[in-house]
């Protein structure tokens, strides 16, 4: 089988061989917000993205590194092209659906500690306590199995994702998609988006 997917995932990760390389060659790009790298994207994978969010490529999902990619179309790429609109969770519960699904045949095994973070990122995206709780002991577990001087970056994922979880619980919902999908916020979630870092 061809990999149709191969450009993206270059694209994505890299050519750094240590993960902490990678992660510090292509942090803002995961996690920036940029109008040349969201322009880019789009250029780049915008028609797969349009595809992936019909429903299609779904032969994609045949080999762990397939999944990945169509997660990443529809998990990610959103977030960077359609970005502060409606639109860039428009892929979210599919994403969800491929990623319960690939778990359940531990697909994510087959994927390096790196590939495997953003297979768990699409859990902590959910605005479900269920699906936080899970990405937090994946996160953990994930952890564990690193020797000391690969840690770094995974206890930073870890971090992130006890943050996303302390979110959930106590609100239910991340107050700071309230204003983009048109939903009013709460005295309470105001008072939170004024504290820094409430927006990841």
């Amino acid at each position: 089988m061809s990999a149709p997917w191969r450009p993206l995932l270059d694209w994505w990760f890299g050519s750094a061989e240590s993960p902490d390389e990678v992660a510090k060659e292509k942090n803002k790009l995961w996690f920036g917000k940029k109008k040349s790298q969201d322009t880019d994207a789009l250029n780049r994978f915008g028609g797969l993205v349009e595809q992936a969010l019909k429903g299609e490529l779904s032969e994609w999902t045949e080999t762990p590194q397939g999944w990945l990619a169509l997660v990443l179309l529809l998990d990610q790429l959103p977030r960077m092209i359609f970005r502060d609109t409606p639109k860039s969770y428009a892929g979210d519960k599919r994403a969800q659906e491929l990623v319960k699904h690939g778990l359940k045949l531990e697909r994510d095994l087959a994927l390096t500690p790196l590939q495997r973070t953003f297979i768990y990122l699409v859990l902590e995206h959910t605005e479900n306590l269920a699906a936080q709780d899970d990405a937090v002991r994946r996160f953990t577990d994930l952890l564990a199995l690193l020797p000391s001087t690969e840690r770094a970056y995974f206890t930073r994922t870890l971090d992130y994702a006890k943050k996303h979880r302390a979110v959930i619980e106590r609100f239910g919902r991340y107050p700071h998609r309230n204003e983009v999908v048109g939903r009013e916020s709460t005295t309470e979630e105001v008072e939170f988006l004024k504290e820094r870092g409430s927006r990841f």
